[in-house]
């Protein structure tokens, strides 16, 4: 990397909760988020406490265009108020890059009910505005009045590390000292729901552990749809004060023979990591927060790419996707707050099944994986500041 750039602060919301101690209180306990919402369809969901602190956004601002606006962009703007407020930027002066696999997919799926259900084929005059994926970072940018870029993007599972690589790119070109970077999901609908389970890779069993992330004995698909958004502030140069230092990225997609295929070796997944490590020993990375999606091709695929970049003594491993299930494009953001919390916290999250027993002495060096359908794979590689 041309310079090291520092995490100043972030905040997330998930089924965890919504503050630091909630999340880390959650992982301590070792229990799945996951609940059946109705029958066969299991979810990881933001509490309905949660949910009120978010859509009291209006009060906060004494304005009623928040009301119009998809989840996900509320949590996105929740999330980004409390982790500027944390910053203690004193200024504007910063970028906003957050991404999202699906959008607004509950307010989409409402016009298009409406849309079809109609007589005369109108639509609300909002249905367009606020259903576009730019929004997103559109409303961040002017909740918090900032006066840097404001990009949305989307590619998939792996969209939230690519806004971190993006926020990277603009301060290390020098077009940006700051940069406000994650992502938001809020795609637990009918819809998309029904789109998982075509693909043949959703839980089907409501069992204590409903998405086995990182088992490999398991003999089905096991992945769970979650709702959450992270965010995290970016500075240039490595901070004494920052909550962790990034000091390797890496990207790469591999050809692919199906749409939502990885090759049996992740070589996308290698590449990445190969990347991320150019100027650091593979000895030297005491964990690795894997995407492992607790489908069987998933997890296995990047089990052999990290064997085959680490060898056999490849660091503890470990994933969040068992207790808070796949938050697509928000996922990677929040495998990074999980990375970052056990370095400051120096105590590993393991999951409960499986055969990774490692534990770390120390956790001082942590990469963070994701990948999305087209094979697009990014790593990142912290360290204490």
């Amino acid at each position: 990397m041309k310079n090291s750039i520092s995490i100043v602060s972030m905040a997330s919301i998930s089924a965890l909760g919504a503050t630091e101690e909630e999340v880390w209180k959650y992982y301590k306990a070792q229990r799945s988020c996951i609940v059946e919402k109705d029958f066969g369809k299991f979810s990881a969901l933001v509490s309905e406490i949660d949910k009120a602190h978010i859509e009291d956004l209006d009060a906060l601002r004494n304005t009623k265009n928040y009301k119009d606006l998809d989840p996900s962009v509320l949590m996105a703007i929740y999330c980004s108020r409390k982790a500027f407020a944390s910053s203690h930027w004193t200024d504007e002066a910063f970028g906003v890059n957050i991404g999202s696999s699906r959008g607004a997919t509950h307010l989409f799926e409402k016009y298009y009910r409406e849309f079809s259900e109609s007589d005369n084929g109108l639509v609300s005059t909002l249905s367009s505005p606020t259903t576009t994926l730019g929004n997103i970072s559109s409303w961040v940018g002017h909740d918090l009045h900032t006066r840097g870029p404001v990009i949305s993007h989307s590619i998939a599972c792996s969209t939230a590390l690519h806004g971190i690589l993006n926020g990277i790119a603009w301060i290390n070109s020098g077009m940006s000292d700051r940069f406000l970077a994650g992502g938001s999901e809020a795609s637990n609908t009918p819809f998309t729901l029904a789109q998982m389970k075509a693909l043949k890779i959703y839980a089907v069993e409501m069992a204590e552990y409903p998405c086995r992330s990182l088992d490999m004995d398991k003999r089905f698909n096991t992945m769970v749809l979650g709702e959450a958004a992270a965010v995290f502030c970016l500075e240039r140069g490595a901070h004494p004060s920052a909550l962790a230092v990034i000091e390797g990225i890496g990207y790469a997609t591999e050809p692919l023979k199906h749409n939502i295929s990885i090759s049996t070796h992740a070589d996308c997944f290698q590449e990445s990591m190969k990347m991320a490590l150019s100027e650091t020993d593979p000895e030297d990375v005491d964990v690795i927060v894997m995407h492992a999606p607790g489908t069987i091709k998933g997890d296995s695929s990047e089990f052999n790419a990290i064997k085959i970049v680490f060898g056999d003594r490849y660091p503890a491993l470990t994933s969040n996707k068992w207790i808070i299930g796949h938050s697509l494009g928000a996922s990677g953001a929040m495998s990074l707050e999980m990375a970052i919390l056990m370095m400051r916290h120096q105590e590993f999250l393991p999951v409960p099944f499986g055969s990774f027993d490692k534990k770390p002495d120390q956790i001082k060096k942590v990469m963070i994986n994701a990948v999305g359908f087209g094979g697009n794979a990014v790593s990142v590689l912290l360290s204490l500041a």
